[in-house]
């Protein structure tokens, strides 16, 4: 979904840029990474990839979020290192924030406390892409590996499969399938007021091209966030107004939700100059108008 989306950005056409699938090239194969750089000798490298999921699919396969994410960290990394590439920009998670820290969260409290269980696998690799980053660019001045941090994401070209969606994809495909099929009730994991902080994927590419381009002044390692935050169940409403659902929610009290809010602090950003332009209505509607050409067909 991020590649994609910094793929249509309007500032791409400044680059010329390489975005191989994972079926032209393995990132798990070092050898074939290694490869890859030696063959096309790249000025910057943008390390968007990595194996996704929500809840559902970190608690089911935890050894396959942190062996694959370990392995692609690893390797785009230290091959870019060990290929001399001068330039990178390492997408990381606020999966990497501990569990039982306060909100909003700092760059700071990385390893800190704890992580959250649910996804302790997909934020140990993270945090290693994290700590790689810093090492090379501390050990070589010459080059620099900087990590941008961002919060939760949604938007065009995002997984709509609810074995393997994040929360608004997913809350976008139950409530589509509520519409078309008149059901009067939807289905909402917890009491709804866990707190999330969902930014669309065009900005956090907006956020990216301009890190490219000013990573000189670019913090070691930035968080790229809205500053607030809605509890799931205002985001369940939106989508219903934004979809033209009607209906009651059913809340499970049984079902997990992870931590209570994920809330960044973005005053490294503010410093840096940068902001989200998308407001949280327009960006359902763009990813809904998505959906249904894409995904419903």
């Amino acid at each position: 979904m991020v590649g994609r989306n910094i793929l249509a950005h309007s500032d791409a056409k400044n680059w010329s840029i390489l975005a191989p699938t994972s079926s032209e090239l393995d990132l798990t194969d070092q050898a074939a990474v290694q490869s890859f750089y030696a063959s096309e000798k790249p000025d910057a490298v943008l390390h968007a990839a990595g194996k996704v999921g929500g809840i559902q699919a970190n608690m089911a396969d935890p050894v396959g979020f942190l062996d694959i994410n370990t392995s692609i960290g690893r390797n785009v990394i230290v091959e870019a290192y060990k290929a001399g590439v001068p330039k990178l920009i390492n997408l990381a998670s606020t999966c990497m924030y501990p569990a039982a820290v306060p909100n909003p969260l700092k760059e700071e409290m990385i390893l800190s406390a704890p992580l959250e269980p649910t996804n302790e696998g997909y934020a140990l690799a993270k945090i290693m892409a994290t700590r790689l980053c810093q090492y090379v660019s501390a050990q070589d001045k010459s080059l620099t590996y900087k990590t941008l941090i961002p919060c939760n994401l949604y938007g065009l070209y995002d997984k709509f499969d609810p074995k393997h969606s994040h929360l608004i994809p997913a809350i976008l495909h139950k409530m589509h399938i509520a519409k078309e099929t008149g059901a009067q009730s939807v289905e909402i994991w917890g009491d709804g007021t866990a707190r999330r902080e969902f930014m669309f994927a065009a900005d956090v590419a907006d956020a990216v091209h301009r890190a490219l381009t000013h990573s000189d002044t670019l913090p070691e390692m930035m968080n790229v966030g809205l500053g607030h935050d809605h509890t799931i169940n205002e985001y369940y409403d939106t989508v219903a107004s934004v979809i033209g659902w009607q209906g009651e929610f059913v809340h499970d009290l049984t079902k997990p939700v992870g931590m209570k809010q994920k809330l960044t602090d973005i005053t490294k950003q503010k410093a840096w100059g940068w902001s989200a332009r998308t407001s949280l209505e327009d960006g359902l509607r763009q990813t809904y108008a998505h959906y249904l050409k894409e995904v419903v067909g």
